[in-house]
């Protein structure tokens, strides 16, 4: 058995705005291929951090590194060049181009994308296109959306852009993904399908997944390890029977609930 990688590292991250500390000297590490969640109160400072690791914010203290490499202050662009994306609340789709071509799309350095290879390798980007063709294809049969290929991504429901977003970093061939909040604005049903998939994909593609949730029952379901922040900085870390079990936690996070 293969002994486990650190995917993500945080190091004594803090942020400050207007002098407030949102994040405060947080630490921890995420295995490689392993489904985290992380947890805490409102204003406790898991979407800051997110922010932080996903790129759209610097820290002002500390650092991240994806595997042993330090990426501090990179931009989300620079960040999946490393295997990094993300999954916002909202789905971020492009409204008026079909589903397929949302996906198409999404794959990073493109051919397509320089202007010297369209004028003078058009074979090559016809080539890479129709790869992308049948990859999408592929990502829309896991996700049962294949029936809604050529429909205008904008006239889905909001579950279905959640779907399709994430299957716009499956056409991306993440090493890590964090998601944010993946319970918000979908049915029951819908959220045990995200779930399974998230399952599938983590176990037979070794991705590294890190997810903020407030769902207690999907944590429960899908993460192997849960942190626990309060205040800007981790409380606790453990299975969830460990986190639950915690007098810590129950003062801090679960007696808080719904506040």
């Amino acid at each position: 058995m293969s002994t486990p990688h650190n995917a993500i590292s945080i190091q004594n991250v803090t942020k400050l705005f207007w002098g407030i500390e949102a994040v405060s000297r947080c630490s921890f590490n995420i295995n490689g291929g392993t489904i985290t969640g992380i947890i805490g109160p409102n204003g406790a400072g898991k979407s800051t951090l997110f922010n932080i690791i996903g790129g759209q914010y610097t820290p002002d203290f500390g650092d991240i590194l994806i595997g042993e490499k330090y990426v501090t202050g990179f931009s989300p662009h620079q960040l999946a060049q490393r295997g990094l994306f993300r999954a916002f609340q909202v789905a971020h789709e492009y409204p008026r181009m079909t589903v397929i071509d949302n996906l198409k799309i999404a794959p990073i350095n493109q051919k397509g994308e320089s202007l010297l290879r369209n004028l003078f390798s058009s074979k090559e980007v016809k080539i890479e296109d129709e790869i992308f063709e049948e990859k999408a294809i592929e990502v829309l049969k896991i996700l049962e959306l294949e029936h809604l290929k050529d429909e205008q991504a904008g006239f889905l429901s909001g579950g279905q852009k959640k779907l399709l977003e994430f299957g716009r970093i499956l056409m991306s061939e993440p090493k890590i993904v964090l998601l944010d909040e993946i319970s918000a604005g979908i049915n029951r049903t819908l959220m045990k399908k995200l779930v399974t998939l998230i399952k599938k994909i983590n176990k037979e593609k070794n991705i590294t997944f890190c997810v903020i949730e407030h769902d207690m029952d999907l944590i429960k379901e899908l993460c192997n390890t849960v942190i626990v922040m309060t205040q800007g900085s981790v409380l606790a870390k453990g299975t969830f029977e460990e986190i639950i079990g915690n007098s810590e936690v129950q003062e801090a996070y679960l007696g808080l609930e719904g506040q």
